[in-house]
């Protein structure tokens, strides 16, 4: 047994609709009398790829004792039930001087076999045609502090009546065009789908629909499994809310192209 992070499912909240289940890469969540029930342990990366999938708030990721996620294990798991396996990630090998620093240091996330956290390199040889070069400084078309959604109040004055973006952390680093053709003339809001609190967001977003008369919403996510969860936060929200406000969804490559 090892401390770790690990999902949590409060029966309570869940209402069995299964709609973790796809979103869980492992294959560590099924449903079970009408109830999402976690099958083992070991096949539980704890990265919470599967948060974003559920519309009641009744998956988290809390840290206790669990046994330690098992990567062949869960490969045989999830060829037993016809399901794509997940990679292996190898751990770092540290230097004999740093391994016993290493075993006393606090754990860290893996990739496990969640699309989003797996390594790529993308090799940029070509550069851009001179038409297509900036005539001068890129201008900054951000309007507001702070960016984060953990971190902007509901009441925020800059939120009010706004066309607002809503975009996973990863986007203004994937898309080069950020400023210009996503944020300009829009209050902006940052999150990552995958890593916070999407309950939390859903309750948040919700209050902020109501107070705000938003004109608009666009939602700008990675093109991997996990970050499409932002818009069904943001759906979640919506719906909680009970106010009707136009979307927009846009879907961004990992190499910065639109699909």
């Amino acid at each position: 047994m090892v401390l770790r992070k690990i999902i949590k499912i409060d029966e309570e909240l869940c209402n069995g609709c299964g709609q973790c289940v796809p979103g869980c890469a492992e294959g560590a969540l099924q449903i079970v009398d009408g109830k999402a029930r976690l099958v083992k342990e070991q096949y539980c990366d704890g990265l919470g790829a599967c948060l974003g999938e559920c519309p009641t708030g009744a998956l988290t990721i809390e840290e206790r004792d669990s046994e330690e996620y098992d990567v062949d294990a869960t490969n045989v798991w999830l060829t037993s039930i016809g399901r794509e396996t997940v990679p292996h990630v190898a751990p770092p090998v540290l230097p004999p001087a740093l391994q016993s620093v290493r075993s006393h240091a606090p754990r860290s996330a893996h990739g496990g076999g969640c699309p989003g956290s797996r390594l790529m390199t993308f090799n940029k040889t070509e550069t851009a045609p001179a038409s297509e070069a900036p005539l001068g400084p890129s201008k900054s078309e951000l309007r507001q502090w702070p960016v984060q959604l953990m971190l902007v109040p509901p009441t925020a004055p800059f939120l009010r009546e706004a066309d607002l973006l809503i975009a996973a952390d990863c986007v203004p680093f994937a898309y080069p065009d950020f400023h210009r053709k996503m944020l300009k003339n829009k209050a902006v809001l940052i999150a990552c789908p995958k890593l916070d609190d999407s309950a939390h967001y859903v309750e948040k977003l919700a209050q902020m629909i109501r107070v705000n008369d938003f004109r608009s919403i666009t939602i700008a996510h990675m093109e991997v499994p996990c970050c499409f969860s932002l818009g069904k936060i943001v759906s979640a929200a919506i719906e909680r809310a009970g106010i009707k406000v136009p979307v927009m969804s846009i879907n961004v490559g990992l190499q910065g192209e639109l699909k």
